[in-house]
């Protein structure tokens, strides 16, 4: 039996024991990392799976199985499976789950890739990471750490609808880390950003990263910051690199725009969300420099593909608009329920998965300015970048963040080094300060999004640039 038919067969079945829908998911995954510190390889991770997903709708109630024997009656069981777990859900009084309207989609996408991760030489890469981390090392890193992942995934997506399609996406990237310790202190400064830089391509994105070129200074800078004056607690004019903003907007804007978080089925990892449904295309959530944009086309973002986990094709769509809230993460379930037309944003971390409301790329369109612009501009203030710790509330609306790093900004200069740097603030409060956006976008990658429950591991990408705040609290403690 070929994928296709391992996946038509279980949508089949589950219709046969009762289902109204069905759909089903065959992934073949693989996954490879390296880890190295101090100039030595620590440890290699090579894994491969492959299984079926299968879900079933019968009155007001999903249904899900899984297996990983991918054969004909494994096939069969798996779609009735999720048939009886569905009627066995279903309540009599309860609503029929509807959906937006989607056409059967049949078709094949790939993700762009010039060198297959997995092809390169173990050797090769294990020289990369033992180099750059012996440099930071010898530099005066106490701590040197490098890092690299790869992803490879296949899927096979069969609907009762009529979809057919198949998808295969390569997922890499990595990154070095550097920390010093001192008497009671100890900084870390790291590249490209503070998990590393990831994105849907090949081995060529490492390649372009140049880790090696980077590791004594990150090295410098961990050691710098032992005796750098603390950041100062207070009210001021806050310039936030773009690794910093990435995060921002994952954690108050991308997670409360979701969907499932708003209706209330969703309050695991940081709760539910702030967000009034009745308010959207109307609700102020930031200033008119604000445009928020969910885009799983851009090639090469980590957040990117050709069709979502319901086989939605991939569609870019406003999130917010000259400051105004006007879109949402959604399923074709949820957007029913809300009354919207589109969904396009369901993924599961694997064929054991429920796919869910999940991100895809959520990030910012340019603003019109450059970081030497924005420092230039500013009087007074504080210059942040790459994260080091964060905290949102349940609602995702009140927030504080650390950064590795923070910069006195004096008379449109950049100026002394700040340890510990910290800001918190109220997510439409911070984001209707925003003043200046630098136009020099990068597509962040991040690859450890939490959500659900059970836990699932999302990918997700979110363009950003610097960007100038004013009146933000900065230097809180505890």
């Amino acid at each position: 039996m070929s994928d296709f038919d391992e996946a038509q067969v279980a949508v089949e079945a589950a219709l046969a024991a009762g289902a109204r829908y069905a759909d089903a998911r065959v992934m073949h995954r693989r996954y490879e990392s390296m880890h190295a510190r101090n100039g030595e390889i620590e440890e290699l991770a090579q894994r491969e799976d492959a299984g079926l997903g299968v879900r079933a709708l019968v009155g007001d109630a999903w249904g899900f199985f899984a297996i990983s024997d991918l054969t004909d009656i494994a096939a069969r069981k798996a779609g009735r499976s999720a048939a009886e777990i569905a009627e066995a859900s279903a309540t009599v009084a309860g609503r029929p789950v509807e959906f937006t309207p989607a056409a059967a989609s049949i078709d094949s996408w790939a993700s762009g890739c010039e060198i297959d991760p997995l092809a390169v030489p173990l050797s090769d890469k294990g020289d990369l990471l033992a180099g750059a981390t012996k440099t930071a090392h010898a530099a005066g890193a106490d701590l040197a750490e490098g890092l690299y992942q790869v992803w490879d995934t296949r899927k096979w997506f069969v609907s009762s609808e009529g979809h057919r399609i198949d998808q295969h996406i390569r997922e890499c990237g990595g990154g070095i880390w550097a920390t010093a310790i001192g008497d009671g202190e100890t900084q870390r400064r790291s590249y490209p950003s503070h998990r590393g830089q990831y994105g849907t391509r090949g081995w060529e994105l490492v390649n372009e990263l140049d880790l090696a070129a980077h590791a004594e200074r990150i090295a410098d800078e961990s050691r710098a910051l032992l005796s750098a004056p603390l950041c100062p607690a207070g009210e001021t004019t806050l310039i936030l690199g773009g690794e910093q903003l990435a995060l921002q907007i994952h954690e108050s804007i991308g997670h409360a725009i979701e969907l499932d978080r708003i209706l209330g089925w969703e309050a695991a990892f940081a709760g539910t969300s702030w967000l009034d449904l009745s308010k959207l295309g109307a609700l102020r959530y930031g200033s008119g420099l604000l445009n928020v944009v969910i885009d799983p086309t851009i090639p090469g973002a980590l957040g990117s593909f050709g069709y979502d986990d319901e086989g939605s094709p991939a569609v870019a769509r406003d999130a917010v608009r000259d400051g105004v809230w006007v879109g949402v993460l959604a399923g074709r379930d949820s957007a029913a329920v809300a009354g919207l037309p589109y969904g396009g944003s369901v993924r599961a971390d694997g064929w054991q998965s429920l796919p869910m409301v999940r991100m895809t790329n959520v990030g910012l369109e340019p603003g019109p300015h450059t970081l030497d612009e924005i420092i230039e501009a500013t009087d007074d203030g504080i210059l942040m970048e790459t994260n080091r710790s964060w905290s949102i509330d349940d609602k995702r609306l009140n927030f504080q963040f650390g950064t590795e790093v923070g910069y006195e900004v004096k008379r449109g200069r950049r100026g002394r080094l700040l340890r510990n740097p910290t800001y918190t603030g109220i997510g439409p409060v911070f984001w209707g300060s925003m003043d200046m956006l630098s136009s020099e976008i990068i597509a962040y990658g991040t690859p450890n999004c939490g959500k659900g429950q059970p836990a699932q591991i999302g990918h997700t990408g979110h363009p950003a640039a610097p960007a100038r705040f004013q009146n933000v609290r900065v230097g809180v403690r505890g």
